[in-house]
């Protein structure tokens, strides 16, 4: 895993990279079609309005503070994908509320080879979050690329034949609906396992 920290990004870093490429009429990856130029666009709008205007729940931020692990949440995503940016600002938000807590970020399609380690139901779903110690790197567990009530939406679309931009286009209502509590309420559990993980739990982390 240290590999792929000394290469990862900050928070900060991450949403310059965004801006920068926008600029120059790009996206992360390498496809670059004016097809996914629009879907970094709105994308960098939905994540810009969610860091301005997402709360945590109090009792999710005394949870998330209690924890007394140092962590390092490693990322895994793209600039033009939905799911992360509804995600990934709450993120942000969740690993602030304690300094024990650190975020990387590293672009999906720059690192299949990790990517390929974390899939789920065998696809390269993003964004995926590897939890690891911040002493040993080990894995703690993982989470992605979407909280439980959300895949479930997500799968109930895909079974009553939604196309595939459709899902996309209710799966952002459903986001704005929910308002990041599903995600909140999933953290509140999951970080206080990872939090007690040993080293046994390791490979089920990285499995999940």
């Amino acid at each position: 895993m240290e590999k792929y920290l000394s290469n990862a990004m900050t928070f900060d870093d991450y949403v310059q990279l965004i801006d920068k490429l926008l600029a120059e009429g790009k996206t992360t990856g390498p496809v670059q079609s004016d097809a996914m130029l629009g879907y970094a666009k709105i994308n960098r709008q939905r994540m810009s309005r969610i860091s301005k205007t997402l709360e945590l729940e109090p009792s999710v931020r005394e949870v998330i503070a209690a924890s007394e692990r140092a962590m390092i949440w490693l990322v895994i995503t793209e600039g033009w994908c939905g799911d992360a940016a509804q995600n990934i600002p709450a993120i942000e938000k969740i690993a602030a509320a304690n300094d024990r807590i650190e975020t990387r970020y590293i672009l999906r399609d720059d690192h299949l080879e990790l990517m390929d380690q974390f899939l789920t139901r065998g696809a390269r779903s993003i964004p995926k979050l590897i939890a690891l110690d911040a002493d040993t790197f080990q894995v703690l567990g993982s989470w992605g690329p979407r909280s439980a009530d959300a895949q479930a939406h997500f799968d109930k679309l895909k079974a009553d034949g939604f196309e595939k931009s459709q899902i996309s286009e209710l799966m952002q209502r459903w986001y704005n609906t929910d308002r990041s509590h599903s995600l909140q309420a999933e953290f509140s559990r999951l970080v206080p396992e990872w939090a007690s993980a040993s080293g046994s739990d390791a490979a089920a982390g990285k499995a999940a």
